[in-house]
């Protein structure tokens, strides 16, 4: 009886060509597996063991095989009996579609199937249907990507292959100064030059947003909190759907004039409020601050 080791994840996804492959090994790749796409069978033992001596470098190893590979079914096979009896405990993820579904996906890229040889389309979805037949069956999980849109897929293998951490959405709230141009990676900007700029009261002038005197200042002034009320309550209806749509990372941009009080003061706070919300990680960036 063969233990398991701890410490190392190992994932084998396959499965019919067209049928997704591509969408599940990024969606992988997102969730903190480190992904390798159609490595030869004979190295993935290899692989695997140089991952396990890596001092917990990698963790999460998912190899992404198809027909492409020579012996694929026999040398496949083989090593996932290997990585089990060395303990590994690979899980095997099939992807498969109706022969219908995936003949129209094929025709919307306009290449050929991998099998198809000199006939057509259909007869290289009959032949790899056919010879990845026992793979299926031995499957740990199978998903019929028929009727599944690509955020759909990436939602069930999400809640196969996730860890609570990789799930969560991770937002950056970015200060910056208008001076100084818009942040180009920004998903959502928001302006704070709405509220009075400490830059004119001489003794706070020369601090800036991260001093308890400015936040003071900025967060008593009136429609302070009433923007930072409704602009949360706007991001739990922003951040829903794009959780629904996949998007794991969400940028927040606040600006200011020069990015050293206004635009400081409320990307903390914000993040500060963001932060007791579940399913996110939170982080401050202040881009433009010291440049004055």
């Amino acid at each position: 009886m063969t233990e398991e080791k701890t410490g190392m994840e190992v994932a084998v996804v396959s499965g019919l060509s067209g049928a997704g492959r591509s969408t599940a090994a990024k969606c992988l790749e997102d969730l903190g597996w480190f992904v390798v796409d159609n490595l030869p069978p004979e190295l993935i033992s290899t692989m695997v063991e140089l991952g396990a001596r890596s001092s917990d470098a990698i963790t999460r190893v998912a190899v992404v095989m198809d027909v492409r590979s020579r012996a694929f079914t026999e040398d496949l096979g083989a090593v996932i009996k290997d990585l089990d009896a060395r303990g590994y405990k690979p899980r095997v993820l099939f992807l498969e579609a109706t022969d219908e579904v995936l003949v129209r996906r094929f025709e919307q890229v306009r290449r050929g199937h991998p099998l198809q040889g000199e006939g057509r389309l259909s007869d290289g979805i009959a032949a790899e249907r056919s010879l990845l037949a026992k793979l299926r069956a031995e499957a740990d999980l199978v998903l019929d990507t028929t009727g599944l849109s690509v955020h759909q897929l990436r939602a069930k293998i999400e809640d196969a292959f996730g860890t609570e951490a990789s799930t969560r959405t991770r937002v950056t709230v970015l200060s910056f100064g208008y001076k100084y141009g818009l942040p180009m990676d920004a998903d959502l900007v928001m302006d704070c030059r709405f509220l009075p700029n400490p830059f004119w009261i001489p003794e706070l002038r020369d601090f800036n947003g991260t001093a308890e005197e400015v936040r003071n200042y900025v967060l008593g002034q009136e429609g302070a909190e009433e923007f930072l009320g409704n602009y949360q309550r706007l991001l739990r209806l922003v951040g829903t759907g794009y959780q629904r749509e996949g998007k794991r990372y969400l940028t927040l941009a606040m600006g200011c004039t020069g990015g050293k009080h206004r635009s400081v003061v409320l990307a903390e706070e914000l993040a500060r409020r963001l932060s007791e919300e579940e399913g996110l990680t939170v982080k401050t960036v202040h881009r433009d601050l010291g440049r004055e």
